[in-house]
């Protein structure tokens, strides 16, 4: 009898709160992963705390899940690239040459842009672009800090690449590792709508300094957005994405009224935003098709002058 060949070991590059929900339910079911941590420094703080620790409904397990650092000569054939959308591309790049010919990459980023730099650098990779409702945080006041990773909810993930449909053996793998999730043909249209929705919400809860639910009091504003939105969705031959926008995203603002958005979050605690993949790959993109959308721009403006008198990036 031939014997088995070893499972195909997954890396997973940035080790926040998703990356780090991801390793461990691999490590859980048995499925070999590896954390890839950013520099000498963090990965002696990560082996400190002896792997990860993942709390869910309350009940704390600990996974001594490996790590290593970009350095590190082991090939790579599966990656999950879980870094912020503005840390894509020179993540990748870090770590481009230990590609293994026809490695697979699942791309977790917000917004749009990131993907297309990211395949850029790596042409010999395939790409899968993923959408994630799920919803994870580091319990930063736990000995463990930043290795403890609550999960806050249950959501989805959808996974699929513009180039091939074909969906991957290992999908296999995380059914085993109970990580919901969908193969989806029409996963830009997806991407673009999730896209629509932060837009819509995420900007004006900065710029009002509210909750979610504290958008119902500027409907004007919202619906105005909403069909702009809607009009550069159908223009770069997204219709699909554009149906019932402004219903969706009442919906949103409704079920998440108590929620701060994740850009105000990321504002409120001094960190750099993702508003480059977000308002502003929107604005590009309507630059480029020619596409007026005056509301649009003008939040884009606010934004932009909002985060330069807070002293944070606005690229």
């Amino acid at each position: 009898m031939q014997p088995s060949k070893p499972a195909t070991s997954w890396h997973v590059l940035g080790a926040g709160s998703l990356g780090c929900l991801w390793a461990a339910r691999l490590a859980r079911a048995g499925v070999p992963v590896q954390l890839i941590l950013r520099n000498p420094g963090r990965l002696a703080a990560y082996q400190h705390a002896g792997g990860l620790t993942l709390v869910e409904q309350g009940q704390a397990r600990h996974y001594p899940v490996p790590g290593q650092t970009a350095a590190d000569p082991q090939p790579i054939q599966r990656l999950l690239l879980a870094c912020k959308a503005y840390d894509a591309e020179s993540a990748i790049a870090s770590i481009a040459p230990r590609l293994a010919p026809g490695a697979e990459l699942v791309l977790l980023q917000n917004g749009l842009g990131s993907q297309d730099a990211v395949a850029a650098r790596v042409p010999q990779a395939r790409c899968i672009l993923a959408s994630s409702t799920e919803g994870a945080f580091r319990d930063g006041a736990a000995p463990e800090g930043e290795w403890r990773v609550v999960f806050a909810g249950q959501g989805h993930t959808w996974l699929g690449d513009p180039l091939d449909d074909h969906p991957p053996r290992w999908l296999a793998e995380l059914e085993r590792s109970g990580i919901p999730h969908q193969w989806s043909p029409d996963i830009l249209s997806r991407l673009w709508r999730k896209l629509a929705l932060n837009c819509a919400i995420n900007p004006l809860t900065v710029l009002y300094d509210c909750r979610n639910g504290g958008l119902n009091g500027h409907p004007a504003e919202v619906s105005t957005l909403c069909a702009e939105l809607c009009q550069l969705l159908q223009s770069c031959g997204q219709p699909a994405a554009a149906v019932d926008l402004h219903v969706d995203v009442q919906r949103v603002i409704l079920a998440t009224a108590a929620n701060y958005s994740s850009m105000h979050q990321d504002v409120a605690q001094g960190r750099r935003t993702e508003i480059a993949y977000l308002l502003g790959h929107a604005c590009a993109t309507a630059q480029r098709q020619r596409l007026v959308l005056p509301h649009l721009t003008a939040l884009h403006e606010r934004l932009l002058q909002y985060l330069d008198a807070h002293g944070l990036p606005s690229h």
